[in-house]
């Protein structure tokens, strides 16, 4: 709900603090006197283009500041939610329009772009009449109007969650079919490749046994040679054999130690020394008994080793990695050879999807085909009350292409209208006058009160072409929709504005050098004055305020009414 607007230096006014109630509230004055101000202003705050020209003559920069109470779990506390604006069911935006930069707004203290206010500003206030925030001419929220009335919400969410489904598994297939030329010659790449690997066969650690292999066998001939000469030097028949020597030193060191103890730990260790130099040789007769020279086994190792470079070199990896390049290949080879049998499944679920959218679409049309039928007739019967006596009231459903479905649905939705007997049904857009379509906006808003998600409807112009016994009937239907919203009617007639529950006066004063708009509430008497003006013109005589002062107790007693009948209705 609307709860506050400041205004400062827009336009002809220069400074404004203006509160505002829940009900009904009604906006009058004379011509001229600039009732359009506030809504222009209002308009502005949520986004409207901001022009430098709507800045007070001789101010460098125009201010508009509205707040508004938020109600819990509503569309604009989510909004706000999710954009980190949330401040404890308020809201208050802000924009600022600068001779000498650009417009600046904020949402909840904190800037934000005007596509912000233009978002959170449609789930706030709808404006009937002449402006850019008219949302009756829009087909989509034509549609939503209908799905409101029609309580569509949860068929709506699970439609689209279906719809979500179908595309998601459409795209994946899509994307399989596109790619499949690209799949056959990676298909062939890879069976080459796996077919090498497999062919090769190396085992996990056995690139350092071949490259030890290798290496041995290389050097076979200087292996022999070398250790055959050690060898000789170890164990030769002569007494300059190391082992021999070694040995001799041992008894010659246990003799001495006889006659010395001291020697004998040097004994032990010559005794241990000819020991090991024994080992040695034997080891050593065992490396010449099995080392030989193998020129075929080197060639084999030689040629293994190749293939193995050969192979990390064409893979661009190193000769250590190939073992693990094999399965990881193999693995994607499986899965592509699977895409033909994915492909058919993914098929079959987009099949079942497209199913299980297309019956749920079917459920939501049947109920739109009921809702429109209701929802039509009882606006055509309310423009029969509403000086439209003759004209009809339609929605149409267009079937969407069969290759074109959405989430909301498989058709598209249009109000149609013919404001005069005997005229064709034509969209709303086309055939209606601005009053026209205040009044059958009106007539709609009251139907769908109930539904509506917009908390705050202004209406300007509404009695655009009407008189009498009409106006009286808006101002009753105006007065009706305060049971479920906030209304804010500008009129010039006095049937609309004696049935609001709050009255605000637009007055314009001129001087010689300045022009100044103001708007103020007015007091029980200041109401009668000014609806008796509205009533007789420039002369205001005694019947005229009290013909004035019956069309406020009449309101206020049919306010009376309509209080017991929902005290009523509540028991």
């Amino acid at each position: 709900m609307l709860t506050h607007i400041h205004i400062w230096n827009f336009a002809i006014v220069e400074q404004l603090d203006l509160e505002l109630e829940a009900g009904l509230t009604v906006l009058t004055g004379e011509t001229g006197a600039g009732k359009s101000i506030l809504l222009d202003a209002l308009n502005l705050a949520l986004g409207d283009r901001a022009d430098t020209s709507v800045i007070r003559h001789g101010a460098d920069k125009a201010e508009i500041s509205v707040t508004f109470q938020t109600a819990e779990g509503s569309e604009a506390e989510a909004w706000l939610a999710a954009h980190a604006l949330e401040s404890a069911n308020e809201c208050i935006i802000r924009r600022v329009i600068s001779t000498n930069g650009p417009s600046r707004a904020f949402i909840n203290g904190k800037p934000v772009p005007a596509q912000n206010l233009r978002e959170l500003g449609e789930m706030l206030v709808d404006l009937h009449g002449q402006h850019e925030h008219q949302s009756l001419l829009r087909r989509d929220n034509q549609r939503q109007l209908l799905d409101d009335y029609a309580g569509h919400g949860e068929l709506l969410s699970e439609l689209d969650s279906l719809y979500q489904q179908w595309q998601e598994k459409q795209a994946t297939l899509a994307q399989l079919r596109q790619a499949a030329s690209d799949r056959d010659a990676r298909l062939e790449l890879l069976r080459y490749q796996v077919q090498e690997l497999e062919a090769l066969a190396l085992e996990e650690g056995e690139l350092v046994e071949l490259e030890n292999e290798h290496q041995r066998l290389a050097n076979a001939s200087r292996l022999l040679q070398s250790s055959h000469q050690v060898l000789q030097q170890l164990e030769n028949e002569e007494q300059s054999a190391i082992t021999a020597r070694l040995h001799q030193c041992t008894t010659d060191i246990r003799q001495l130690a006889g006659t010395d103890p001291a020697l004998e730990s040097v004994a032990e260790l010559l005794e241990t020394a000819a020991i090991q130099a024994d080992e040695a040789a034997g080891e050593l007769r065992h490396y010449l008994d099995s080392l030989e020279l193998d020129p075929v086994r080197l060639e084999s190792v030689e040629q293994r080793l190749a293939s193995i470079q050969d192979l990390s070199r064409k893979h661009r990896i190193s000769a250590e990695e190939l073992p693990a390049l094999l399965p990881a290949l193999q693995q994607e080879l499986s899965g592509l050879e699977q895409a033909d049998v994915r492909a058919e499944q993914l098929q079959q679920e987009v099949e079942k999807a497209g199913a299980a959218y297309r019956s749920q679409a079917a459920k939501l049309s049947r109920s739109r085909e009921k809702a429109a039928k209701t929802l039509a007739k009882a606006v055509t019967d309310s423009m029969q009350t509403l000086g439209m006596e003759g004209g009809r009231f339609d929605i149409r459903l267009d079937p969407l292409a069969a290759d074109s479905p959405s989430a909301q649905g498989m058709e598209r939705v249009e109000f149609i209208v013919s404001a005069n007997p005997g005229q064709p049904l034509k969209p709303l857009t086309k055939v209606v006058s601005g009053g026209e379509l205040s009044r059958i906006s009106l007539a709609i808003q009251v139907i769908t009160a109930q539904n509506s998600r917009i908390p705050t409807l202004i209406f300007d112009e509404v009695d655009v072409g009407i008189g009498g016994r009409v106006a009286e009937i808006v101002g009753q239907l105006l007065r009706t929709l305060t049971a479920h919203r906030q209304v804010i009617c500008v009129t010039h007639l006095p049937q609309v504005a004696a049935l609001g529950h709050h009255h605000l006066l637009v007055s314009k004063t001129a001087s010689h050098d300045n022009t100044v708009s103001r708007i103020q509430p007015l007091a029980e008497e200041q109401r009668v004055e000014e609806l008796a003006r509205m009533l007789g013109g420039i002369e205001i005589t005694a019947q005229t305020r009290s013909h004035a002062r019956e069309m406020i107790a009449r309101a206020i007693q049919g306010g009376n009414g309509e209080q017991r009948a929902k005290r009523r209705s509540h028991s």
